[in-house]
């Protein structure tokens, strides 16, 4: 019977690459009909020979996915098997090199690759999608990479400051404190691709900007990645402003989700009136995220859906 060895497999890694009690060794298993071992730090495959060429394949990527992301998803494992079944085409797995050491972000569903291969080609691209599939992680990622490789010399992080639902206009402090519940998620993101100590250095030197919306007007950002969250709760005529800010050899990712929309019942969405209006305008690219995207609790997918429906 044929068998193959993986070796060299770190005996840490190869718990990720097995997952929770050895969820995704039991899947593959299955779905290939091969036996798998582990032993002396090795993978052991044995069965039909397609078979465990196909096994072993998908252990050397989920080894790889391991190594570069420190995780492996069952989502991960779901997509290499249907490679295996000539089901769809592999997933271009590049990482975003980010500033932390030994840190890499990879897109991890089609819908992420199509958005990250996006943002590479064009100045100004534009994503909808729903919570939890990494619009705004993703563009980050792709920001800190520019920084890194200096093909961009600042980096401007920009939410609208809208309320969902409650009124943060009593809180105490100065307005970087008023502003910093608006500002989070994108600092969030930040954090874990950057030692702290980096990006508070950054952030006093003004390398890293986060600032509202409304604070945008009359500028002109040259040599410098933008990302504009949230972007469902500007209005056109805040979208319009913004985008006419981007400057020379500078990039501009705007991200919301139209499903949650904030802004009075009267007032058009920008991100929806954008998508319209710039789906062929050249330089600009437009990308739709749906809920196979979401790469959060496998529950997030769920209540999405529960809520489309």
């Amino acid at each position: 019977m044929p068998r193959t060895t993986i070796a060299e497999v770190d005996s840490k890694r190869l718990v990720t690459v097995f997952g929770p009690r050895d969820q995704h060794l039991r899947r593959i298993r299955a779905a290939l009909g091969v036996g798998v071992s582990a032993r002396d730090e090795s993978i052991h495959i044995e069965g039909d020979e397609s078979a465990v060429a196909q096994a072993a394949e998908i252990f050397e990527q989920l080894d790889k996915i391991a190594r570069e992301r420190g995780s492996v998803e069952a989502d991960d494992v779901t997509q290499l098997l249907a490679v295996a079944a000539g089901q769809e085409p592999a997933l271009n797995r590049t990482p975003i090199e980010v500033q932390r050491a030994g840190r890499a972000v990879v897109p991890r569903t089609r819908g992420q690759a199509a958005y990250v291969d996006a943002i590479r080609d064009h100045d100004i691209v534009i994503c909808s999608g729903p919570a939890g599939s990494g619009k705004t992680y993703l563009a980050v990622a792709m920001a800190v990479a520019a920084l890194r490789s200096e093909h961009v010399h600042k980096l401007v992080l920009v939410r609208p400051a809208v309320e969902a639902g409650e009124s943060l206009g009593f809180l105490p402090g100065d307005l970087q404190a008023k502003i910093n519940p608006y500002l989070r998620p994108l600092l969030d993101a930040l954090r874990e691709m950057m030692d702290f100590d980096l990006l508070k250095r950054l952030t006093e030197q003004d390398v890293i900007e986060m600032i509202p919306l409304a604070y945008m007007r009359g500028r002109t950002l040259n040599n410098s990645f933008i990302i504009l969250d949230e972007a469902q709760n500007t209005t056109v005529e805040q979208m319009k402003m913004f985008l006419t800010r981007l400057g020379m050899h500078s990039k501009m990712v705007i991200s919301g989700d139209t499903t949650q929309i904030d802004l009075p019942p009267n007032r058009r969405s920008g991100l929806i009136d954008a998508l319209k209006r710039l789906e062929r305008v050249p330089g600009c690219a437009t990308v739709t995220l749906g809920g196979s995207d979401i790469v959060r609790h496998p529950l997030v997918q769920r209540i999405v859906e529960a809520y489309n429906n």
